[in-house]
């Protein structure tokens, strides 16, 4: 079992490229961003995504491997994300990973981007004990997850419609804000009253009994979204501060509600944030004050670590080699691939 992993990371608007050693030490780590490329049109054009990962890969790869003082010949295997994500995009990563595989003589494996996710907090806390909670909250997807051991995942629930980075995204763009949402609700949040006005938080109640099995940890923020711009088309003179505190305080209730049932019910010993939202200052201080409450442990990943990176391909792609071995070179993209497929 090889130790030193290359992992390549290409599902949507990141290019990244991390070694990372025993799924622990990470001897680099390099992301080129194209927030800027797709910042004009509001959110990330495929087509844009795609040839920009082209162009960036190789000064990505060349930056990563002479960062990490490992050469290519000492690599143990090569991991890539493999789905969810852009199809256009994944597939630039995985023939990359394959190819390089080939001409060092290593092993490749294919790396689901979800699971990914939960090795990211593995990296700066190895010794978190199972089993744990992870909320994956992110651009793309929002779900709750019981991971019982290295590969062994329940899915709790999952959002029905929105996920909380998309929604973010949406109110964002009708109030003027710019893309990504997410920061910039963050950082106007600060300024207003999040008691201003009260959005309805979607399946969620006093007594998480009282919902259907189905419903108890699932999200919904199609409906959140859609108050907010009723709201402000009916009342233009709202102050737009305290409408994102208002709107941001609506969504981390209800991920944070759900996620304290989650840990109550399991019986979890820790729980964790992963995906771009998890660096939501509010959404982070509200977290760890549930988790005190609950008596159980918290872990909080750097902000570096919530965004898409190689490093937790990586991380990730090291267990699924002692697990599984090998994935077949002619493994091909799924752009929806779930977490429930694993494990």
């Amino acid at each position: 079992m090889g130790d030193m992993i290359l992992g390549i990371e290409t599902s949507c608007d990141e290019t990244a490229v991390a070694v990372v050693e025993r799924a622990s030490v990470v001897r680099s780590s390099v992301i080129s961003s194209q927030v800027d490329q797709h910042a004009e049109f509001g959110g990330v054009v495929p087509e844009i995504a795609g040839r920009a990962h082209v162009r960036e890969f190789v000064p990505v790869l060349a930056e990563a491997l002479a960062t990490s003082g490992v050469e290519g010949k000492d690599m143990d295997a090569v991991a890539a994300t493999v789905g969810p994500g852009l199809v256009g995009s994944l597939l630039v990563g995985m023939s990359a990973a394959k190819a390089l595989s080939l001409v060092w003589g290593v092993p490749f494996v294919g790396v689901n981007h979800l699971e990914a996710h939960l090795y990211a907090s593995f990296l700066e806390e190895p010794d978190l004990e199972l089993p744990l909670v992870v909320l994956l909250v992110s651009g793309g997807h929002t779900m709750l997850v019981l991971m019982e051991g290295h590969g062994r995942y329940r899915l709790l629930g999952s959002t029905l419609d929105d996920a909380a980075g998309e929604a973010f995204d949406k109110v964002a763009r009708y109030l003027g804000l710019g893309y990504p949402g997410g920061p910039a609700v963050d950082a106007l949040a600060e300024e207003g009253d999040p008691r201003a006005y009260a959005y309805p938080r979607s399946m969620v109640r006093e007594n998480p009994e009282t919902l259907p099995d189905d419903r108890r940890y699932a999200f919904s923020f199609s409906g959140l979204k859609t108050a907010v711009v009723n709201h402000v088309r009916s009342d233009p003179a709202a102050a737009t501060a305290d409408v994102a505190a208002s709107f941001q305080e609506a969504v981390v209730d209800a991920l944070v509600v759900k996620a304290r049932w989650a840990v109550e019910a399991t019986g979890a010993k820790g729980a964790c944030l992963g995906g771009g939202v998890a660096a939501n200052s509010r959404l982070r201080e509200r977290f760890l004050d549930m988790c005190t409450a609950t008596g159980v442990r918290a872990f909080l990943p750097s902000r570096a670590m919530c965004t898409d990176n190689a490093a937790m391909v990586a991380a990730a792609g090291w267990w699924r080699l002692r697990s599984d071995g090998p994935s077949p070179l002619d493994t091909s993209a799924d752009s929806n691939l779930g977490l429930s497929l694993l494990g």
